[in-house]
């Protein structure tokens, strides 16, 4: 295939100019995926290598098998509970292509080698001598006295069943992601658990009408402050928060409640840790995965690096997806770290331009795994969803595979919540501009589905605040009761509510929403550590300030499940970009139209506007669907919501007239 014939290249002047290097991106996947297909017969068999690499059972030959890619290595023996932790008793046989392996027969072996027992593996290598865990185990757990991880066998008399799980995602449906971390979900100080998620976060969630939830920290990671995204044991959901079948649970509960779930999934990067971790794995400086030396190591964040342009590393992380899909039927993926990953210089001090997109800076065996990763998720399931966290704007992110892209579903819109943070951390209200607020959240190609959001868990973490802290900070803690009319509350309410709604609206084809920011949760996350005595006082959801009828957050949340349903009901998410019908500086009011629905925001701190006259798309009768100044959402009501608003003709066009009330939005629709 020729540039010429890639539709990317094809559907965008602005790409011609590369059209070379995109057309060499594309015949590298066909080249890597032919290679692929010509050793295993397809991508699918190839990500099969969960079935083959660590510990099974092998009925024909009545025992279990243990298998280990480690090329470089010069000696491997497992040991564990099974042989009373003798180190060296159990040798490993090298086989071809750095596979090691192991059998063990059940009849010898049946009352040690079994379910919850521990193993690890004593890798002999260039670099001495090192207790690991195995890269392919589904259980790792932590010893509570020594602090220390293992791998776990993990035999389950009854296996967890799936044949109530008839859930089929429905592609022609918006994506509402409810995103959360299983650990802080509770309230009280301590780590939740898959089970205290699935019987008290599940209904509140269906409650609110989100129809995805996104779960973060799901594989395993010794450092619980790092939010999950210190990986160590790729296969292996985290035991702090419960068994593999509690996370099956969950998610099966979530499929009846018609939810889909998304895996935040950490291919970006992986931990330094000897113990835990893959680092040197084989005893070699790449541990037959990453990058070695100064390539390996990422800059900022004290981790390692996949080196995407190995075979087996390729084989290993394809392969977990494939697990992830098939053992705990996820719905899809949102990619962590898309940038760090597709750049030699991870994104970092580099301004963004075509040179940077395709340059001597882009790492090609990344870009070639993400599109092998899209291809193999959409093989697997036809309706699965991928969501790229990618900050640099690559282009083609969510362009088919076929059609020269990386073929995610959605890219996250991660310059809306930093633009809402620089907004409110130096501008005051009466200089916010309309134009600028209406080109940054449509700033986005009519080709590129992006999942909008104003806030994610990146703004809730100490050093950062949540729009609610940011906006009301002090007040919240003593101003949020109902009959108190502090005014920087006053204004935080009316904001928080207006920015959830403009960006939900405006900025994409998605939206996503962090646990408890959609009633305005106070605080930061702050998860235990040394500096704040190992408290898990920050690390938790307030849910008790949702449920007090005397607090003000209760009209935060009424606000967000009415705009769910009003989005649900008129789909605008799926609808085509919004117009534009008014902007007005002086009255910072925008007025747009998206789905039929006219949506009019008045941004001012003090001008309301009667008789506020501006031309709409169609005569007719319109009624307000959506007021965030009524007193169900804690506002003073200035507005009549159930009146009938006629069109009258102006200069031949229809006009709506109207009380364009000061910090508030209202929404129209047209009556037929």
């Amino acid at each position: 295939m020729t540039a010429s014939t890639l539709k990317i290249v094809q559907s965008d002047s602005w790409l011609q100019p590369v059209a070379e290097e995109i057309e060499f991106r594309y015949n590298l996947y066909l080249k890597r995926l032919s290679e692929i297909e010509s050793l295993y017969g397809s991508l699918s068999d190839f990500a099969d290598a969960y079935h083959y690499f660590g510990v099974h059972f092998d009925a024909k030959a009545n025992g279990w098998w243990y298998r280990e890619y480690a090329p470089a290595a010069r000696e491997l023996f497992l040991f564990g509970d099974f042989n009373r932790w003798h180190r060296t008793s159990h040798r490993m046989k090298k086989c071809d292509f750095g596979v090691w392996e192991i059998f063990l027969p059940y009849d010898y072996w049946n009352e040690t080698f079994v379910h919850q027992s521990k193993i690890k593996v004593l890798v002999h290598g260039e670099n001495g001598w090192y207790e690991r865990i195995p890269v392919f185990s589904t259980r790792v757990v932590q010893d509570d006295n020594t602090k220390d991880f293992c791998a776990q066998l993990w035999f389950p008399e009854k296996p967890f069943s799936w044949k109530e799980d008839d859930f089929q995602l429905d592609v022609q449906e918006e994506r509402l992601i409810y995103e959360a971390h299983i650990g802080m979900a509770q309230e009280r100080e301590g780590v939740g658990t898959y089970r205290e998620f699935e019987e008290t976060i599940l209904p509140y969630i269906k409650k609110c009408g989100y129809n995805s939830l996104q779960i973060m920290a799901i594989a395993e990671h010794p450092y619980y402050g790092s939010f999950g995204y210190h990986v160590s044991n790729l296969f292996a959901p985290s035991s702090r928060f419960g068994t593999p079948e509690e996370l099956k649970s969950l998610i099966l509960s979530a499929h009846k409640m018609g939810i889909a779930v998304i895996m935040d999934v950490v291919h970006s990067h992986t931990v330094k840790n000897f113990n835990e971790g893959i680092n040197e794995f084989d005893g070699s400086p790449s541990g037959g995965y990453l990058h070695a030396g100064e390539r390996g190591e990422h800059p900022t964040w004290d981790s390692k690096l996949f080196d995407y342009g190995k075979l087996e590393t390729l084989r290993l992380l394809l392969s977990n997806l494939k697990y992830w899909m098939q053992e705990y039927h996820f719905d899809g993926f949102r990619f962590d770290g898309v940038t760090s990953m597709m750049y030699q210089h991870h994104g970092l001090g580099v301004e963004w331009s075509r040179e940077a997109y395709f340059g001597n800076g882009v790492d090609r065996d990344a870009l070639v795994y993400l599109m092998l990763s899209n291809t193999l998720i959409h093989q697997l399931n036809k309706k699965a969803v991928s969501i790229s966290e990618d900050v640099s704007g690559m282009p083609g992110m969510t362009v088919p595979v076929s059609d020269g892209g990386f073929g995610f579903n959605y890219r996250l819109g991660m310059g809306l919540p930093d633009y809402w943070i620089r907004l409110l951390k130096t501008e005051k209200d009466e200089q916010w501009n309309m134009n600028q607020m209406w080109s940054t959240l449509m700033n986005r190609l009519p080709n590129t589905k992006t999942v909008a959001y104003c806030e994610s868990h990146d703004q809730a973490l100490v050093g950062d605040k949540t729009l609610a802290f940011r906006l009301m900070d002090a007040a919240m803690y003593a101003h949020m009761q109902c009959d108190d009319e502090d005014w920087v509350v006053e204004r935080g309410m009316a904001l928080h509510k207006m920015i959830r709604l403009v960006t939900c609206a405006i900025g994409g084809e998605a939206y996503l929403n962090f646990m408890g920011n959609e009633f305005g949760h106070p605080e930061w996350i702050d998860f235990p550590r040394k500096d704040n005595g190992w408290s898990y006082f920050y690390a938790r959801r307030q849910w008790s300030l949702l449920k007090d009828d005397n607090l003000k957050y209760q009209f935060l949340a009424a606000f967000d499940v009415a705009m769910i349903d009003l989005e649900k009901k008129y789909h605008w998410l799926q609808s085509a970009f919004p117009v534009l019908l008014n902007i007005d500086e002086t009255n910072k009011t925008l007025i747009f139209e998206r789905a039929g629905l006219i949506f009019l925001f008045n941004w001012h701190p003090v001008n309301s506007i009667m008789s506020y006259a501006f031309c709409v798309p169609q005569s007719g009768n319109y009624r307000i669907v959506l007021d965030s100044d009524s007193l169900l959402y804690g506002g003073h009501q200035r507005v009549n919501d159930t009146m009938i608003y006629p069109t009258k003709l102006k200069d031949g066009r229809p006009i709506l007239e109207v009380y364009n009330v000061n910090r508030t939005v209202l929404v129209f629709e047209r009556l037929v």
